[in-house]
């Protein structure tokens, strides 16, 4: 039984799976998508949506804990100047898991873990 049990471990330490979350994230406000396993997505939904809410509360306090997560602070400064903005009348949901299929090389379940409101940007072939 699985009582009790509360998150993934990911065949890491706590210390090693919250430096690879704080990476994650940053790149995912950097980039606003990424693809990562479907576990991972996962589990770092939860994490940057708490993030994404603190952002909407621009307060010296909130700035503080979301600089505990973002280790840049431009990346901060995006969050709450333009990611956080776009959601100000959403109660919450964030972000959207996309499944891909397994991986070529181990069949590990990939995932896109993106903002719902992103656009995808077509890349034109300049003539």
């Amino acid at each position: 039984m699985r009582h009790n049990k509360r998150f993934r471990k990911l065949g890491r330490t706590s210390a090693h799976r919250t430096a690879m979350f704080r990476n994650m994230v940053a790149s995912l406000v950097q980039h606003g998508r990424i693809t990562t396993t479907l576990h991972k997505a996962k589990e770092l939904r939860p994490v940057a949506e708490k993030i994404v809410t603190r952002g909407r509360i621009d307060t010296v306090p909130a700035r503080r804990w979301v600089r505990q997560w973002l280790p840049d602070r431009t990346l901060v400064k995006k969050l709450f100047d333009e990611v956080s903005p776009r959601f100000a009348d959403r109660p919450g949901g964030y972000l959207r898991i996309a499944k891909l299929g397994p991986r070529k090389g181990d069949g590990a379940e990939m995932a896109i873990l993106e903002f719902v409101d992103h656009e995808f940007e077509a890349k034109v072939a300049e003539e």
